[in-house]
């Protein structure tokens, strides 16, 4: 069998960058900008390449009729894109919650997507990269195939806690949490996870797909931000990809804002300032997404993150 590679987008909307730089509440009119500018140029790449991709929904972005970018999701699962849950209110700090707004958090995500979707969501991606017994436990509840929340990349967390210490100097409060470090030696490749310590193998009858790391290294294989492969340069896009060949599945993240356009979508110098990969033009983004894609093609199948979890059900690993 030829590996496999899955494209997922978190869907996030520009609230949730915000809240990451402690700048408070986007203007309203920006609430659905992802959706609304960055979803349809990643639909477009990827029905020129026929590629269906898992796209990871924030359950509010579908409320209260969702606007246009919920009637796209709708289109986008009709034409065989798989939708994920991504939580209801993407709170940063969800594998610290108890049962119950877990519970919350995941269902009703859950029952927009499928009223959008046309069938209920079978994957969960947990904001912040996290995982606990208590989230593991919601999904097993709700009949959930897989969970594609952990990133075992230390440089990436090192990073993050770098920048969250620089603002907590500043006097500034960013609205995200630091992982278990415990997911950090998890798996990097699938693998059925423990129900009381998902970051450890185990029997669960769920599937955890990790984001993925390069051998050896792990350092981070996914599109966005400072450290992503659409704001590399090309020769450390190229040695990341070559590396990846020695994987079987290349589960490769990206987040729609990674094709939003600071100056044509209207995004505020406040959050351009905060956020580095905002500054770099959408045209040479795009053309790196493109030329990720189709480096990949000639190595890997493209399945959605639910076909491969069953193949991991089917066979035991991938």
């Amino acid at each position: 069998m030829r590996p496999l590679c899955s494209v997922s987008v978190d869907l996030d909307p520009l609230a949730c960058y915000y809240a990451i730089h402690g700048l408070g509440e986007p203007r309203a009119e920006l609430r659905d900008v992802v959706l609304r500018r960055g979803l349809p140029r990643f639909a477009e790449i990827f029905a020129r390449r026929r590629l269906h991709a898992t796209l990871f929904v924030v359950g509010s972005d579908l409320a209260d009729g969702g606007g246009p970018g919920r009637s796209l999701l709708g289109e986008l699962a009709q034409a065989g894109h798989e939708l994920g849950n991504h939580s209801t209110t993407h709170p940063y700090d969800m594998a610290r919650l108890g049962r119950d707004r877990v519970d919350e958090e995941v269902g009703r995500a859950h029952d927009l997507i499928a009223e959008v979707a046309g069938a209920p969501p079978v994957g969960f991606r947990a904001p912040g990269y996290d995982l606990s017994s208590t989230m593991m436990d919601a999904l097993l509840a709700r009949g959930y195939r897989y969970d594609s929340s952990l990133f075992p990349a230390p440089l990436y967390f090192a990073a993050k806690a770098a920048v969250m210490a620089t603002m907590a100097l500043g006097g500034r409060k960013s609205g995200a949490v630091m992982t278990n470090p415990l997911a950090l030696v998890a798996p990097a490749e699938p693998y059925r996870p423990s129900a009381s310590h998902p970051w450890r193998r185990g029997q669960s009858p769920l599937v955890e797909l990790p984001i993925s790391v390069t051998p050896w290294l792990r350092l981070p294989a996914f599109g966005s931000g400072p450290l992503g492969l659409l704001t590399a340069p090309t020769a450390l896009r190229a040695r990341v990809l070559e590396s990846m060949r020695a994987r079987r599945f290349f589960n490769f993240e990206l987040h729609g804002i990674d094709l939003v356009d600071a100056d044509d979508d209207g995004i505020p110098g406040e959050l351009v300032a905060r956020q580095p990969d905002l500054r770099r033009p959408l045209v040479e983004k795009r053309r790196a997404l493109e030329a990720t894609l189709d480096r990949l093609a000639p190595d890997f199948d493209f399945v959605t993150l639910r076909e491969a979890a069953i193949e991991v059900q089917r066979i035991g690993q991938l």
